[in-house]
């Protein structure tokens, strides 16, 4: 199992949502699951409608590098199949014991890009008894949007919200929430999915051993899928009408990093701000690591100490082409998304406004 997988999930994802629920106990009883296979992590979230949104009651996440060289291959290799259908037996097998009444699994990039992904998907039902549906790319960035939109500042007139993958990244412009475009999509004024990831970009740069010259080439390899992008939008207005919004591993581990936790703590990380200034010294200080030292790291740790650096960059090329004095950090997103969603469309909430419809 991942470093932390299991208790970023766990320790109070269920705190996203604050919409009433109606239907009373029968309703507040259903288990709906949302499981997240993407190029690095297989993630799967578990909860119950609750007033405050929804109560989780049990995850799970595991590193399975599905995705681990289908950049140059266009396949995804034997052994990557074997290690994500390993975790996905786990999520059925949890699933099923939970009594999961709704379900939402999706698959993202590395099945997006994989030529052999019907035989996987196939192979997956066989196996595991677990149905995956591919999604695009506009379908995650609206659910990754949906999942940690209200960590927005609500006095903010933009936000650029990012999700950092293992073998993408989506980019959202959201603006402010006013009356009447409440939904996550009406919000959404532009969105972007590059085809870079952590996995993919250290794969072509290198990943254990990165020096500031490597380094400089990720970002610029980033900021080039983001130029015209940025030309498109409008310009920020003052600093404190716009910051970045951030979900992913890389924000996270630099938030554990930069608060110094002896141990990644969910509790400590979502939500928090962090400063351009104190973003750019933890980079720095990462840099400054050889692999060695990252795997030593409580907030990095082996599985993620050959990825950090690309994540990274990616972020890098994102603060450069979007400035702004803060981000904040969300450790939730799309699963978070996903069970909104779900609970949304079975009418859970009086306020519909909090999916990503």
């Amino acid at each position: 199992m991942s470093r932390a997988g299991v208790h970023r999930a766990e320790e109070g994802a269920g705190k996203a949502g604050r919409h009433h629920a109606e239907g009373g106990d029968a309703s507040r009883a259903v288990v709906y699951a949302a499981l997240d296979l993407g190029t690095n992590n297989c993630r799967l979230l578990m909860a119950r409608p609750s007033c405050n949104g929804f109560r989780v009651v049990d995850a799970f996440s595991r590193i399975v590098r599905l995705g681990e060289g289908v950049s140059s291959t266009r396949r995804l290799a034997d052994d990557a199949i074997s290690r994500t259908i390993e975790a996905l037996k786990i999520c059925s097998h949890r699933m099923a014991h939970r009594g999961v009444k709704r379900a939402r699994l999706i698959a993202t990039e590395a099945c997006r890009a994989a030529e052999n992904r019907e035989e996987f998907m196939g192979r997956v039902e066989q196996e595991t008894g677990l149905r995956l549906e591919i999604i695009d790319r506009e379908t995650e960035a609206a659910l990754a949007a949906a999942g940690c939109a209200a960590l927005a500042d609500p006095k903010a007139e933009s936000v650029v919200l990012f999700d950092i993958g293992g073998g993408s990244t989506e980019v959202v412009w959201l603006d402010a929430a006013r009356q009447g475009r409440r939904s996550i999509r009406k919000r959404i004024r532009s969105w972007l999915s590059l085809p870079v990831g952590v996995v993919n970009l250290s794969e072509r740069h290198g990943g254990r051993d990165v020096n500031a010259d490597s380094y400089q080439r990720m970002v610029d390899e980033v900021k080039d899928h983001l130029v015209s992008f940025a030309a498109s939008l409008p310009k920020t207005g003052e600093p404190r009408d716009f910051h970045l919004l951030g979900t992913s591993g890389t924000v996270t581990t630099l938030a554990g990093v930069h608060l110094g936790l002896p141990r990644y703590d969910r509790r400590a990380v979502d939500g928090i701000w962090m400063s351009s200034d104190q973003v750019s010294t933890i980079v720095s200080r990462l840099l400054a690591m050889n692999y060695s030292e990252r795997v030593a790291s409580a907030c990095i740790g082996v599985e993620r100490a050959d990825l950090v650096l690309s994540g990274c960059a990616i972020f890098d090329a994102i603060r450069h082409m979007f400035p702004s004095d803060r981000v904040r950090v969300a450790d939730r997103g799309l699963r978070e998304g996903i069970l909104m969603q779900l609970m949304v469309e079975d009418g859970v909430w009086h306020d519909r406004a909090v999916g990503a419809t």
